[in-house]
């Protein structure tokens, strides 16, 4: 039995409609979206809204549906599969940087960051990254000092997914404290807040589609009531970025899934010897091993999502999901490149942007080896400080 069977009726109803909204308007463009380097266009994310999807899993009282984070995520996957772009707004509206507002923002928050989301006029995107603080997130530098009602933002932040492009943006700050030491917090500020500016988009392997750029912060004031967690956060935030991962994870399963779609429709068609090349062996093993990996990541993937249910998912769950989907992608995209030969070496049959996609998906959220340390971590019940020890200072 396939991870798919075990969906609720809700469930396949919110996949099947996914599936036809993305065949109908999204499929259809997507190759021509990606060589270009087109972001989604407003309409389209309009459309998304109109459907319901941004508001998957954001509260009711804001006119979100308040549903599981397994809903979300099977309509990701279903629009994800056919154009990436289009459900990279449902992804960060239900399981990205609104999410973490709908957990840990006020009542007041919520009701005024969340309903335009939910509507598809704006799209609040994630900073944390830094130049010198990537996957040593907590080495980030970026400050925040209160002054009065206002908070003064100044740092650099580097590889932020919708840098520019996003209307909004949940800022990672470091809070500095009377006795020297500094506490990490998290801010939301307006992409036309006077003092902050933007690198050129970057030009990435993958993510065509997805725009990414710096961001500086000079002397940026927001009010107050801009701040979402307070000094001294960081823990509830990256509890619920574990959230991210499975929406991340969940990008890597569409990549792996559209790979074997296309792969299994390939092998039965081509000809090669004077026989369809499905009558390989060598073909069944790997179409076998495709099947086995993608259906292991999917398992993984619902089993966090279903253990968080309207909350957050178990950490180790969480990141086991997000290590092996990563992994997984990048095989299978690989594997589905061999088997189509030189065609999937080629722009006009999608598996090489796929394949450049998935190492993306990797690299973002932390990486597979930054899971496993904290695959160990939480399994072990330890924290492991990665840092080095100082000459002559014992552990």
């Amino acid at each position: 039995m396939s991870a798919s069977s075990l969906l609720t009726s809700d469930q396949r109803e919110i996949r099947d409609v996914a599936a036809a909204v993305a065949d109908d308007h999204f499929a259809p463009c997507a190759q021509q979206w990606d060589r270009d380097r087109t972001p989604l266009p407003p309409e389209e994310r309009e459309r998304l809204a109109e459907l319901d999807f941004l508001g998957i899993t954001l509260p009711e009282e804001v006119g979100g549906q308040g549903r599981p984070l397994l809903d979300a995520l099977v309509a990701i996957e279903e629009i994800a599969k056919r154009a990436p772009s289009a459900a990279f707004p449902v992804f960060e509206a239900n399981a990205g940087p609104a999410r973490h507002i709908a957990l840990l923002g006020t009542d007041d928050q919520r009701a005024r960051f969340l309903p335009p989301v939910i509507r598809g006029e704006k799209t609040i995107a994630v900073a944390i990254s830094e130049p010198d603080a990537g996957s040593a997130a907590t080495d980030l530098r970026t400050s925040a000092v209160y002054d009065g009602d206002e908070v003064v933002i100044n740092g650099t932040k580097r590889w932020c997914t919708g840098g520019g492009h996003a209307e909004q943006y949940l800022v990672y700050v470091r809070f500095p404290q009377p006795d020297g030491s500094s506490r990490i917090g998290a801010v939301v500020v307006d992409r036309d807040q006077p003092g902050l500016t933007f690198g050129e988009r970057e030009r990435l392997m993958g993510f065509r589609t997805i725009p990414s750029a710096d961001m500086f912060f000079d002397d940026v004031r927001v009010p107050r009531e801009n701040v979402i967690v307070d000094e001294g956060g960081f823990g509830r935030l990256f509890g619920a970025f574990s959230i991210e991962r499975l929406g991340n994870a969940t990008m890597s399963l569409a990549i792996g899934q559209a790979c074997l779609e296309r792969t299994a429709a390939y092998v039965q068609e081509r000809r090669q010897f004077g026989r369809q090349i499905v009558d390989f062996q060598s073909v069944h093993m790997a179409i076998a091993d495709m099947v086995i990996k993608v259906e292991r990541a999917r398992l993984l993937i619902h089993r966090a999502a279903e253990n968080a249910g309207t909350g957050l998912p178990d950490p180790l769950e969480a990141s086991i999901a997000k290590c092996n989907a990563n992994e997984m992608a990048k095989e299978v995209s690989d594997m589905a490149i061999q088997l189509h030969g030189g065609y999937g070496y080629s722009e006009e049959y999608d598996i090489e942007r796929m394949h450049r996609d998935a190492h993306g998906w990797a690299l973002a959220g932390g990486t597979p080896n930054m899971q496993r340390i904290r695959i160990a971590s939480e399994y072990l019940g330890r924290r492991f400080d990665q840092r080095a020890t100082p000459a002559g200072v014992a552990r």
